[in-house]
Formats: C-alpha cells, structure tokens, sequence
C-alpha cells in the first residue's frame, strides 16, 4: 500500500476510503512516462465516503459511509476557480483547461488507502452492485462515450480492433445497441472471453503484416489495440466515408499515414471519459457483466507486485483490495 498523509479537504469535497481499485493500461503508461505524472496513480475505484468537508450536518450524515466511484476530471468550479475557463461556461468539464485528473493529471489517485474528490464528481454505488462488478463503472464509462458520439441505429455491425481490458468493454457496450460486434485481436484466450459474451471475434498478428493479410472493412471501427501500430490497419479497416474511433492511450508516438483519412473521407474521432449513469444502468440490468474479466486481485499492499503481475502476456483485469475498516 502507498502509505501517504489524508489528503487535505476543500470545501464539499469528500475523503474516500478506496475499498477496491482496478489496474488499467492508462496506469501502466504513466509508469513508463504518460503525462509525466508524479504522484500516486490509479483512477478505477470504489470507496466509501469516510468523511465530508463544509457541507450541512444534514448533507455530511446523507454521504458518510456511503458506496460511490468517481468521475476523474476536477473542474474549475470544485476549486473555485473565477472566472472559470471557457470549456467549463460551454459545460465541457472534462476538458476543463485548469483541470486535475485522478491519478493522471496532478491528482494524487486510487493506489492508496483514501483519496479525495469533490461531491459531484461522486456516483452512489447501488445495493445491487459488488465492488467487483462497481470498480469498472469509470472505464465502462468510457466505453459508453462511443454510444455518446455516433448513432448506433446507423450500424448493423461495427469492429473493435484489440482485446484487452478496454477493447472487451468496448465491445460489450457496443453489442447492446448494434446487431453484429467483431473483435480482432491476437491472443485466443482473450478473444474465447469475448465469444462467451456473444461478440465474434477474429484474430490477428498484431504486427505490420495484418496490414497485407486483413481484407475485412468496417463503416465503424474503434482502435482500442494500446499500441502505436494499431493506427495504420483501423485506417485501412474502416470504409469510405466510415468513423473511426481511437480509444488509445500511451506513451510515445504512432507513425501516422494522413492521407488514407483523407482520400477515404474518414471521419476520426477521439473518445475518452463518459457516462457513469448509463455505465452504473447496463450492469444493474446485467446487460454488461465486467466480472469475467477480472484475472486476480491483490490486497493494496502488494499493489507493486499486482503492477507487475498486470504485465504478464494474457492477463487481464487485475485488482487492488483496500483495507476494510467500519466508517462510524
């Protein structure tokens, strides 16, 4: 466990104590160099709220103890920031100019016993849900921003180019609104995880020479590979007048051929953050079950050696387990 100070609380603003974190590929980029953060990472939690800052006795009774996960970008309002920035007057929070990002941006994260986040950024974590299951609400969110960007009515099949942890969440979501889900990926055991789940699958190299072999074209297509070599076969794979979503995160560059975008008329759009309530409603429905997924979870005091077991080839969601304590 990262053991560091309570951070302090401005007001309603809310300590949570993390009671499950989840380790993404976002995570490990940073520890290669992604955004040069410095700090203590992790953004997927879920936590109880073990105390709440300038609030009514009657609002800090309504939050303590209870069950959230949180949303990551802190705006301009929870700082107090006046006059706020542009992006937050057009109400685009999560491209706040002054804004801090949990375990990302400036914003010590989820890799520890307690973190602090305002009360709006803050989700109640229905009964119905267990921690396994509500520690995915923030990155199946972001999967959720696809269905946020393009009207799925438009597709009667769309791809997923990769097949890890985001790649997989990505495709469940998008085969609640779209008749046919492809997922292309290289690891058997990975694309087996995505069959159970209704989604077919085909796989690939994961090298340069996909480029030559794969014939298949998509009118949508999301680039959700992690790796810098997926740009080049998601431009080949997505038709004429096609959308391409790139879903990746990391660190370095990705060589990138402009003109297919252009001669092909493609239209390219980056995706990030999304919908908590719409991610906290599919699994409440069990239209999405994220718990397959999971590989192994670790107490948080051996969140090193979970770092590394994360990295291991075929592993998928690994989990930090916070220390339980009774919040009175």
């Amino acid at each position: 466990m990262l053991a560091k100070p309570a951070p302090k609380l401005r007001p309603r603003w809310a300590l949570v104590r993390v009671r499950m974190a989840g380790i993404c590929n976002t995570d490990l980029e940073i520890l290669r160099g992604y955004h040069q953060f410095r700090g203590t990472p992790g953004h997927e939690f879920v936590g109880e709220v073990a105390e709440v800052a300038g609030v009514s006795a009657r609002e800090r009774k309504r939050w303590t103890g209870r069950r959230v996960c949180g949303e990551i970008n802190v705006a301009c309002a929870a700082y107090r920031f006046k006059p706020e920035c542009e992006f937050c007057r057009r109400r685009l929070e999560t491209h706040c100019a002054r804004r801090t990002v949990l375990g990302i941006v400036a914003h010590d994260g989820a890799f520890a016993e307690c973190l602090a986040l305002p009360l709006e950024n803050l989700h109640a974590v229905p009964d119905s849900l267990s921690d396994e299951q509500a520690v995915f609400v923030e990155p199946l969110a972001a999967a959720c921003e696809i269905l946020e960007q393009v009207e799925a009515s438009n597709f009667h099949v769309a791809a997923v180019l990769g097949d890890g942890k985001l790649a997989q969440l990505i495709a469940r979501v998008l085969r609640t609104a779209i008749p046919r889900v492809v997922m292309y990926g290289k690891h058997e055991r990975k694309l087996a995880l995505a069959r159970r789940a209704g989604i077919a699958t085909k796989r690939v190299r994961g090298d340069a020479s996909d480029c030559k072999r794969v014939r298949e074209s998509y009118s949508l297509l999301v680039e959700a590979t992690g790796s810098p070599s997926g740009l080049a076969l998601a431009q080949q794979m997505t038709e004429p007048r096609g959308t391409l979503v790139l879903k990746s995160t990391f660190h370095g560059a990705a060589p990138v051929e402009t003109w297919p975008i252009v001669v092909k008329e493609v239209n390219v759009l980056g995706s990030r953050c999304g919908p908590f309530d719409k991610a906290i409603a599919l699994l409440r429905s069990g239209k999405v079950d994220p718990r397959p997924l999971v590989t192994r979870a670790f107490p948080l005091a051996e969140a090193q050696a979970a770092i590394a077991f994360s990295q291991r080839p075929g592993v998928m969601k690994v989990l930090l387990r916070g220390v339980e304590k009774n919040i009175t």
